[in-house]
């Protein structure tokens, strides 16, 4: 399991891509290739903004799973999708416990629960829907929302699987994966507080 701390929300781990690698090269390459046709547009490449949005797709879980890219355990997702402007922008998913809300629902309803499989001393706890039903749950995620600029973005060259996409995919990812722990990390630390 990758080292999580406040300041990391994702992490790259190209030595697990090498060594599970059945190809002998990467895992993360083997992944591209079945998912070839989401990699170009009428036989041309993708623009910077949807080749993105393809590699992180592809190197996040559930399509790789363990992930080239793992997102830490109590954030739900972590995603690139398209703005309105056109433009690539992060989108985090955060569960919210009553207690870190500044108004607490009334009555008794049902919050959040740590995941059975997660340990009590665990940091960064999994959690979800409460495994009871016999009373109204209130369950709040926020979302947080991070503009990416262009200027992490790569305009790929191929749109054929092989070295040169991989390289380019894991340059994006890499990039995405850099800035969402520089930017989106401290978002979602101040979001959560000192409280799991």
């Amino acid at each position: 399991m990758p080292q999580f701390d406040r300041s990391t929300l994702v992490v790259v781990d190209d030595t697990a891509d090498r060594e599970d690698a059945s190809d002998g090269h990467s895992r993360y390459g083997a992944y591209l290739a079945q998912h070839a046709d989401d990699f170009r547009d009428d036989g041309q490449p993708l623009r910077p903004v949807e080749f993105a949005i393809a590699a992180w797709r592809v190197a996040t879980s559930p399509v790789m799973a363990p992930g080239y890219v793992t997102v830490r355990p109590d954030v739900d997702r972590v995603e690139v999708y398209v703005d309105h402007d056109g433009g690539a922008q992060f989108c985090a998913k955060v569960g919210l416990r009553h207690s870190q809300l500044a108004h607490r629902p009334a009555g008794r309803s049902l919050d959040w629960e740590r995941a059975p499989w997660s340990r009590s001393n665990e940091s960064w706890p999994v959690l979800v829907s409460p495994e009871r039903t016999d009373r109204p749950a209130v369950l709040v995620t926020a979302t947080v929302l991070l503009p990416i600029p262009d200027r992490i973005l790569i305009t790929p060259t191929t749109t054929r699987p092989g070295h040169t996409l991989t390289h380019q995919a894991k340059t994006v990812v890499g990039a995405l994966a850099e800035y969402a722990n520089r930017h989106l990390a401290p978002l979602v630390a101040d979001l959560l507080g000192g409280t799991r």
